[in-house]
């Protein structure tokens, strides 16, 4: 499972059993996230969470990452043996714009903040299934 974290909505996506292809899952708010994340393990085996990174350009952390550690507590808190994986999220956002354009979403769905969420949080799962580091 892989989380695109905002202070308001968190993209999540999750892949298939092989682990090749990264789907968007859904977007609930910030608040509900470690409980979302929580449930889904009591019925879907979770074998990591990848949490996107926020970095600035500078590559220095973003203030969101505070956000994203509180996030993580909670989560830790509620699945403990859960490994978790950062990935850098910097590019993400623009990706996921694009990929939406060339998938041919209507100009009107794609100003919907969830979906473009989503599609980040797929974006973050799929560059960590494509990574070396993960083997």
């Amino acid at each position: 499972m892989a989380i695109d974290y905002g202070t308001k909505r968190v993209g999540i996506a999750v892949t298939d059993s092989l682990q090749i292809i990264a789907t968007g899952l859904t977007t609930v708010t910030a608040d509900e996230a470690p409980k979302f994340v929580f449930e889904y393990a009591q019925k879907e085996e979770l074998e990591t969470l990848v949490v996107g990174e926020a970095r600035r350009w500078n590559n220095e952390l973003n203030e969101v990452e505070n956000d994203i550690q509180s996030f993580l507590s909670k989560v830790r808190k509620l699945l403990p043996d859960l490994p978790v994986k950062r990935v850098d999220e910097r590019f993400t956002s623009s990706l996921a714009m694009d990929s939406m354009i060339q998938s041919g979403v209507k100009k009107k769905d794609r100003r919907k903040k969830e979906l473009l969420d989503e599609v980040s949080a797929t974006i973050i799962l799929q560059s960590y299934l494509s990574s070396k580091d993960r083997l």
